[in-house]
């Protein structure tokens, strides 16, 4: 089933950036296996996904472990506290949900540490929820500047999560809102700054989101099926 939901998410990837005027070799599949088990992980890397998202830093530690071994590149896409970076900075391939100052210092001590440039994305609240995560669109510049002497991370774009709504139209405002805000910061010039990617579309929206510039989409029950149990 699995592996069937991956050719079919392809295809739908496929199509929008026909639609779009783009080239789904620009499009990362990330499948979100949060609270799904490690096995259907396996099953969605044996099928051809090389990018995992996980939000929480104990089930992505789990996972790896049981993944050992399997060319996986592993994001971590929820909200990061400072004392668990520690666990991930050595290995993590992107970190998707920064969303201050203090979190992104961390990040860099701890990346320096471990003689390496860690790839991050700022997340922006672009729909102004007060249960969202993420850095208001007009203190996003501010960020960036105030980072600008951390070596060791990589400002490599922006992530957002669109409404919930039953139109996925309603999350067009929000994308397009982002994708200017990375044009904004790439215009700042400063040298750790790439925004090569923008990171936004789930299951529900995703078509919508690459229509607007996404380069990474995150899906998890489009991939995996309906969760099974409650999230924590």
């Amino acid at each position: 089933m699995i592996s069937d939901n991956i050719n079919s998410i392809r295809e739908k990837i496929s199509r929008a950036c026909a639609r779009a005027g783009r080239s789904s070799s620009e499009i990362t599949l990330l499948a979100v296996g949060k609270t799904f088990p490690s096995p259907a992980v396996r099953e969605a890397v044996e099928a051809g996904v090389a990018d995992i998202g996980e939000n929480y830093v104990q089930e992505l530690l789990s996972k790896r472990r049981d993944l050992s071994g399997s060319d996986v590149r592993w994001h971590f896409i929820g909200h990061l506290q400072s004392n668990k970076v520690k666990n991930v900075a050595p290995w993590i391939h992107m970190i998707h949900a920064v969303d201050s100052t203090a979190l992104a210092i961390e990040i860099d001590r701890r990346a320096a540490k471990a003689g390496r440039v860690i790839e991050c994305l700022l997340e922006v609240n672009t729909t102004g929820e007060h249960t969202k995560f993420g850095v208001a669109p007009g203190e996003v510049t501010a960020l960036v500047r105030s980072l600008a002497s951390c070596d060791n991370i990589s400002l490599g774009g922006l992530m957002t999560i669109g409404p919930f709504l039953p139109d996925p139209e309603g999350s067009r405002p929000m994308f397009r809102q982002l994708r200017e805000l990375k044009d904004e910061i790439i215009s700042l010039a400063q040298a750790n700054v790439t925004m090569r990617h923008l990171s936004m579309g789930m299951t529900g929206d995703f078509e919508v989101a690459i229509d607007e510039g996404a380069t990474l989409v995150r899906i998890g029950t489009g991939v995996f099926g309906p969760r099974t149990r409650a999230d924590h």
